[in-house]
């Protein structure tokens, strides 16, 4: 059985109306990776992330998480091993109180009680949102909500986490505690994002999409040297790196 966490193989899919969304993506992530998956608006970032956990169905290619196929006979084991956080976290919180937000997750595994409640102190405890378990997910910043729907698939205890742009909307402050919030995971992470000065700052290794393909695959410096394929994907270098040039 493979060790890669996740594989996926000449994954096509196409949105109801006809409109090609992945072209044949290919790449895999070894366990314990940081990789970012970067792209302009429409690369297909969004729509990858979702076949990863089975949200979504290609229409041909395959996708493997931990060897396992993602199809229905698996879906189960899959959902609990791969955690989405999805770039709103309005989409996630929805309970009256944070603790239950965090427990809804294992408690639709089946899991007994008392295994619930110390999976979602240990999860609010590594984002450092112990403190808001009694109140309304509605009540917290942007930021403590970002905590809160990260804790919420912490809880689960999965063995890969995939997120749409983490970063997004987040003030300075809360940006760098989620940095070094994500930089302690022990997971396999796979980071959608359009914030290229988190991928520089966290991740070993950037894929690059551009119309429903990965184009490029390799180290964050090895990729923001490549100008021609920067200005071909319509990205531009990190701010960080704009600075020095």
């Amino acid at each position: 059985m493979s060790t890669a966490a996740i594989e996926v193989e000449a994954l096509v899919y196409a949105y109801p109306d006809g409109q090609s969304a992945l072209q044949g993506v290919n790449f895999c992530l070894q366990v314990g990776e940081t990789v970012g998956l970067i792209g302009s608006n429409g690369a297909g970032k969004s729509t990858l992330l979702l076949h990863l956990n089975g949200v979504l169905k290609g229409s041909s290619g395959e996708v493997r998480v931990h060897g396992l196929s993602v199809n229905a006979a698996h879906l189960l084991e899959v959902r609990r091993q791969v955690g989405m956080v999805f770039q709103d976290p309005d989409d996630q919180l929805f309970m009256p109180t944070v603790q239950e937000d965090v427990a809804f997750g294992p408690l639709n595994l089946g899991w007994p009680q008392d295994q619930v409640q110390s999976s979602v102190l240990q999860a609010l405890a590594t984002v450092g949102a112990a403190h808001l378990a009694a109140r309304a997910p509605y009540r917290l910043s942007g930021g403590e909500k970002r905590a809160v729907a990260i804790a919420g698939v912490l809880a689960m205890m999965p063995r890969v986490i995939v997120m749409d742009e983490p970063s997004a909307g987040l003030d300075p402050a809360a940006r760098r505690r989620l940095i070094h919030l994500l930089r302690g995971l022990e997971l396999t992470q796979l980071i959608a994002t359009h914030d290229l000065d988190l991928v520089q700052d966290l991740c070993s290794r950037v894929l690059v999409m551009r119309e429903g393909l990965v184009v490029a695959d390799g180290s964050p410096d090895a990729i923001f040297a490549d100008a021609e394929l920067l200005k071909r994907c319509h990205l531009e270098l990190p701010l960080s790196m704009q600075r020095r040039t």
